[in-house]
């Protein structure tokens, strides 16, 4: 037998309605706020990630699909949208459009890391970025987006944590405090965090190693190192964010796993789903533009992954839509009942009922259990001769009850 590849997943009938409900959701809900609908490729020129990601990032170093065409080209499977925004946006030509831009997508990612719960090698992600606006407004709407997104999906336990990773401007004397600091437990870090020591050292910040957390906890924190415009952009973020209601934490490891990210870090973290808790993870990136190509717009934006959504959907006890049942079910015995059936069908289909019927040739006993299965509201059973009699048998599902009625008023039932 063939499998799927580890790390992938096959979604079901019986789950889909839960996708569709939360794609449904942060639809409606980036809508509102004036987001559109953009649609990049899933593979793009490798440079692209390289660049605009970084190449001192686990993602390019360690975790990208990349592979060379017949004329030896080489491409990626994007492992994350951003990039690839800003690329269709310099492309197209849209960065001298009204400001702000506002886009988002929902796509599937792809990166080569172990499988585990809420984390897959193809995964599939809501993502939105906002480019045009320095202003710590902005940082507060886009962060305002995502808190009621979380909340209209019955996430109950997801905590806003807020960090600045500082500007080009401050950030230097922060990482040589963190180089600094490090190298005195250099041979205590795991391996990872000894070559990020060298290339990112904001990273050991975020490591997962118990170690290496432990060491971090009394590492230099970046608040304490902003310059004067970034403190203010910072505090004035704060400020708004508590004019909005919405409740947050500083918390100074939030640093974020690009290279592309500036001053705002956030991340919505929910404490009921295991290690991988981080429901929603985002910033700003004011150079990331002008790094692509493109003129220098300052972008902030986030990224919500779909199936940890849903596991902290399931941990807050949300409730969770069903598959569509019909309304109602014909179970037929003989060929004029079955075309009076499908005849009767179709019409009610074209008013946007769901109904249906027998076509693989069920005996009716097994037609009803066939319409309890499927959770039908009520089953029609009708047979030639009763037919001929203009009458059928009405079956309330729920109820368990069954009566006669009349052929000509049995719409009156479920219409």
């Amino acid at each position: 037998m063939i499998s799927k590849p580890r790390g992938t997943m096959d979604i079901m009938p019986e789950e889909t309605p839960l996708w569709r409900f939360i794609e449904n959701t942060v639809r409606e809900t980036a809508s509102k706020y004036g987001y559109e609908e953009i649609r990049t490729p899933t593979f793009e020129s490798t440079e692209l990630f390289a660049r605009g990601v970084g190449d001192s990032t686990d993602v390019v170093q360690k975790e990208m699909y990349t592979f060379e065409d017949r004329e030896h080209r080489s491409f990626t499977l994007r492992p994350e949208g951003t990039a690839s925004v800003v690329r269709a946006l310099i492309e197209n030509g849209r960065c001298s459009d009204a400001m702000p831009l506002r886009l988002y997508y929902l796509i599937s990612c792809f990166r080569y890391e172990k499988p585990q719960a809420g984390r897959s090698r193809e995964f599939f992600q809501f993502g939105t970025e906002m480019f045009g606006s320095a202003d710590p407004s902005a940082d507060a709407t886009v962060i305002s987006l995502a808190n009621e997104i979380i909340g209209s999906l019955g996430i109950k336990d997801a905590v806003l944590h807020i960090n600045s990773i500082g500007c080009p401007e401050c950030r230097p004397g922060y990482r040589k405090a963190l180089v600094d600091y490090f190298t005195d437990y250099s041979g205590e870090l795991c391996d990872s965090c000894r070559e990020r020591l060298k290339t990112n050292p904001l990273r050991i910040l975020d490591c997962k190693s118990p170690v290496c957390s432990e060491i971090a906890k009394k590492a230099p924190k970046m608040i304490d190192y902003l310059c004067g415009e970034c403190k203010d952009h910072f505090e004035s973020l704060t400020e708004y964010l508590s004019s909005m209601g919405i409740r947050y934490e500083i918390d100074p490891y939030i640093v974020r796993g690009l290279d592309y990210y500036t001053r705002t870090v956030f991340e919505f973290i929910s404490g009921s789903i295991g290690a991988q808790s981080t429901v929603c993870g985002g910033g700003r990136y004011d150079g990331l533009m002008k790094e692509l190509g493109g003129p220098d717009l300052p972008g902030i934006g986030f990224a919500m992954g779909l199936t940890r959504l849903i596991l902290a959907m399931k941990a807050s006890g949300a409730e969770l839509p069903a598959s569509a049942a019909p309304a109602v079910y014909f179970c037929t015995m003989g060929k004029e009942a079955v075309k009076y059936a499908l005849s009767k069908v179709a019409v009610l289909r074209e008013k946007g009922i769901y109904a249906d019927c027998d076509i693989v040739g069920r005996s009716v006993k097994s037609q009803m259990k066939y319409a309890d299965k499927i959770k039908a509201r009520y089953a029609v059973v009708i047979g030639d001769n009763e037919l001929q009699a203009g009458k059928a048998v009405l079956k309330d599902m729920i109820q368990g009850s069954s009566k006669e009625v009349e052929l000509k008023e049995l719409w009156k039932e479920f219409v």
